[in-house]
C-alpha cells in the first residue's frame, strides 16, 4: 500500500473517529513490535559474537527472556571483557555521532523533548541508528536498558509515518507517543503499562497526556502481539521475570517498615540521578576528546568497575558482581527469587555498582535506556532491605516481595511515573497480590522525589508544555464568561444616529473614548464607529454639516453577550482586529451594557494562569 493510498484512506475517516486512530495506532504498533523483535535479535547476536565468543562471559538475563543461542560454560577472560566493552563503545559512539547525534544517551528524553518542543518530529534515520548503536552498547556489556532505545525506535516510526501522511503537529505527537507505548509494551511484555507509560512519562507532576492513551493502548496491544508471535508458544505470554513469583504481605503492619524503605529508595534515586547527570556534565566539559571517543572511555571505565567488583567480592566461580554490566537482569532475577543467595552486602554492592556503570556508559554518550538499570537498582535495594527487615523485625513476607516493591518505588520516584510503573512491575513479575504495598511505596517515593527527575526534558504539567499553549488558552477562556470580566459602565458616550459630523468631531476632542456606539431614539444600539473612521473626514470641513453618524458608522456590529465565553470574544478580537467589543443584553436586543476590551481580557487570562501555577506549586 503506497503512502498516497493510505493517506486517502485516512482522510476517509472523521478526524475525531476511533477508526482513524485504530488504523494509525495499529500500524505504529506493528512496526514497534517488529522493531522490538529486531532489537532483541540484534542484541543477542552482538552478545554471542563478542562477549561470549571472545571473553566467555554470558550476561545473566530474566527467566522469561528467549535465548536465541545456546550458551555453554566458558572460562571468563576479564581483560577481554574490558577490551570488548571499549570497542563496543567506540563503534557505537562513531555510528551515533556520525549519523544521528540525537540518538546518544537514553532515548526517552529525546522523544519527550520532541513531543514538547519539536512538533513531534524525529528524523527517519534515528530509529535505525538507535537500534544498531544500542544493540552494540548493551550487547558488548554496556550497562544500559532496552526501554529507552525501543521507545525512541517506536517514537521515530510514529513520527515518520505521521510526516509521510502529512498529518497535523498534534496528530504527529500522538503517533510519537503511540510508538513509545508500542515499543515499551512489547519489550517488557507489559501492554497496559506501555500505554500508560507513554502518557505519563511526558510530565513531572503526575499529569497524564490524555489524548494519547487510547492510540497508545491500541499500539501497545498490537506491538505486544506481534512481538509474542516470534517467541515460543510456552514463553510468549509469560511475564519477563517468569511466572513463579506469587508473594503477598503477611500483615498490614508491614506498611510501616515499607514507608522507611521509601525513604531509602528516594535517597538511592537521588544518588542515581546526581551521579548520572554529574558525569554527563563532566563529559560535556571535556572538549579535548572527540565526542565519538567518549562512549568508549566510559565503557572501559564501566568494565573496570565491574571487573574490580568481581575480583574484590566474588567467591569461587560466582559472577554476581559482573551483573553491574549489560542489563543486569540475571542478578535481579536472583533478588526476586532467592535474595538470601546473594546476601545484603552483595545486593547493595550490585545496586551501587549499577548506578556507577550505568552513568559511565550512558552519560558519556553511549546509547541505552535507564529504566532497566533502575529496575536492578531498586530491586536489589528492596531485596536487601527485605532481608534486613526479616532479621530486625521478624517480618514473614518473602524478601523477594520487597524487591518487587523496590523496583516500582525506585523508578516511580526517579522518573515521576508512579501509575505506569506500578502496573509495569506487576506485569513484568506476574505478581498482582502486592498492589497495595506497591502503590503505597510508589506514591511515597513520587512525593518525596519531586525535586529530582531522571528525565530532564519532562515539563511539570500540560500548562508548561509548548505543545499545549494554544490549547490551554482555549481551556482557560472557554471556562470563563464575558460577564466575569467586563464591568457595566454608564459613562460610555453614546452618539444618536442623527448627530452631525461636526458635532462628532467635537465629541472626539472632548473624550479619550475610541469606540462610539450609535443609538436610535429608543436608545437601542444600531451601529458603531471608531475615531479612525472619522479621521477620513477631518480634512474636508465642507461636509461636516452634511454628514451625520449614519454616514460614518458600520451597521455590521460584532458584539458579545454577557453569557458568551471569553474564547468567543478573543476570536472576534483577532478576526476583526478590534480592541473593544460592545456587550449587548441577550434578553433585550440592542441594549448596550458596556464595552469589553482586549486588554482586560488578556489581563484576566494572565491572572488565571498565575492562579493555576500557584495552585500547582
Amino acid at each position: 500500500m503506497s503512502a498516497a493510498t493510505l493517506q486517502n484512506l485516512i482522510r476517509g475517516f472523521d478526524l475525531k473517529s476511533t477508526g482513524k486512530w485504530f488504523l494509525l495506532a495499529s500500524l505504529v504498533g506493528a512496526a514497534s513490535g517488529l522493531g522490538a523483535v529486531l532489537f532483541q535479535v540484534l542484541g543477542q547476536v552482538v552478545v554471542q559474537y563478542s562477549l561470549v565468543s571472545f571473553a566467555g562471559f554470558v550476561p545473566g538475563e530474566a527467566s522469561g527472556e528467549q535465548a536465541f543461542f545456546p550458551h555453554a560454560k566458558h572460562e571468563i577472560s576479564l581483560a577481554m571483557i574490558v577490551v570488548i566493552m571499549g570497542l563496543g563503545g567506540l563503534i557505537s559512539g562513531y555510528i551515533v555521532f556520525k549519523w544521528a547525534p540525537e540518538a546518544e544517551g537514553h532515548g526517552t528524553d529525546a522523544a519527550i523533548e520532541s513531543f514538547h518542543h519539536g512538533r513531534g518530529l524525529i528524523r527517519a534515520r534515528v530509529p535505525i541508528v538507535k537500534t544498531i548503536s544500542s544493540a552494540i552498547t548493551i550487547g558488548t556489556g554496556g550497562s544500559a536498558g532496552r526501554e529507552g532505545p525501543i521507545a525512541q525506535i517506536g517514537a521515530g516510526f510514529g513520527s515518520f509515518l505521521a510526516t509521510r501522511l502529512k498529518l497535523s503537529d498534534r496528530d504527529r505527537r500522538i503517533m510519537l507517543a503511540a510508538g513509545m507505548a508500542g515499543g515499551v509494551g512489547a519489550i517488557f511484555r507489559a501492554p497496559l503499562a506501555g500505554a500508560l507509560f507513554a502518557g505519563e512519562i511526558l510530565y513531572r507532576e503526575g499529569d497524564i497526556e490524555s489524548d494519547v492513551v487510547v492510540p497508545a493502548a491500541i499500539s501497545s496491544i498490537v506491538s505486544y502481539s506481534v512481538y509474542s508471535l516470534f517467541m515460543p508458544a510456552d514463553a510468549a505470554f509469560l511475564p519477563l521475570f517468569g511466572d513463579g513469583l506469587h508473594y503477598q504481605m503477611s500483615s498490614l503492619a508491614e506498611l510501616l517498615p515499607m514507608a522507611l524503605m521509601s525513604i531509602v529508595l528516594v535517597l538511592a534515586a537521588v544518588i542515581y540521578i546526581r551521579t548520572f547527570y554529574g558525569l554527563h556534565k563532566l563529559s560535556k566539559k571535556i572538549t579535548a576528546i572527540p565526542n565519538f571517543v567518549k562512549p568508549a572511555i566510559g565503557a572501559v571505565l564501566a568494565g573496570l568497575v565491574g571487573v574490580g567488583l568481581h575480583l574484590a567480592f566474588d567467591k569461587g566461580d560466582s559472577h554476581a558482581m559482573l551483573a553491574v554490566l549489560s542489563t543486569g537482569y540475571g542478578s535481579l532475577q536472583t533478588a526476586l527469587e532467592d535474595p538470601a543467595k546473594l546476601g545484603i552486602g552483595a545486593l547493595l554492592l550490585i545496586a551501587g555498582g549499577k548506578v556507577l556503570t550505568t552513568s559511565l556508559t550512558i552519560s558519556t554518550g553511549g546509547s541505552g535506556g535507564v529504566f532497566g538499570p533502575s529496575m536492578v537498582v531498586g530491586g536489589c535495594v528492596g531485596a536487601a532491605l527485605g532481608l534486613w527487615f526479616q532479621d530486625l523485625f521478624g517480618i514473614q513476607t518473602h524478601p523477594g516481595a520487597f524487591a518487587i516493591i523496590g523496583m516500582a518505588g525506585f523508578f516511580a520516584g526517579a522518573a515521576h511515573a508512579p501509575i505506569s510503573t506500578i502496573i509495569m512491575v506487576s506485569e513484568m513479575t506476574g505478581d498482582y497480590k502486592l498492589l497495595l504495598p506497591t502503590m503505597w511505596v510508589s506514591t511515597l517515593c513520587f512525593l518525596l522525589c519531586r525535586r529530582w527527575t531522571l528525565y530532564e526534558k519532562q515539563v511539570p504539567t500540560r500548562l508548561e508544555s509548548p505543545a499545549h499553549k494554544g490549547d490551554f488558552i482555549v481551556d482557560v477562556l472557554e471556562g470563563n464568561l464575558v460577564k466575569d470580566v467586563f464591568q457595566k459602565r454608564d459613562n460610555i458616550r453614546r452618539v444618536p444616529e442623527s448627530t452631525s459630523l461636526d458635532d462628532i468631531v467635537h465629541i472626539l476632542a472632548e473624550t479619550h473614548q475610541h469606540y462610539f456606539p450609535v443609538v436610535d431614539d429608543e436608545g437601542k444600539m444600531v451601529g458603531i464607529f471608531s475615531d479612525d473612521d472619522v479621521r477620513a473626514y477631518l480634512f474636508d470641513e465642507t461636509i461636516w454639516r452634511l454628514a451625520d453618524a449614519q454616514d460614518v458608522m458600520t451597521t455590521n456590529v460584532v458584539s458579545v453577550s454577557p453569557d458568551d465565553d471569553l474564547n468567543t470574544a478573543l476570536r472576534h478580537f483577532t478576526a476583526m482586529n478590534l480592541d473593544e467589543l460592545p456587550v449587548l443584553d441577550s434578553e433585550n436586543p440592542g441594549e448596550l451594557l458596556g464595552m469589553l476590551t482586549r486588554r482586560e481580557t488578556i489581563a484576566f487570562y494572565n491572572r488565571r494562569v498565575m492562579e493555576h501555577k500557584q495552585a500547582a506549586e
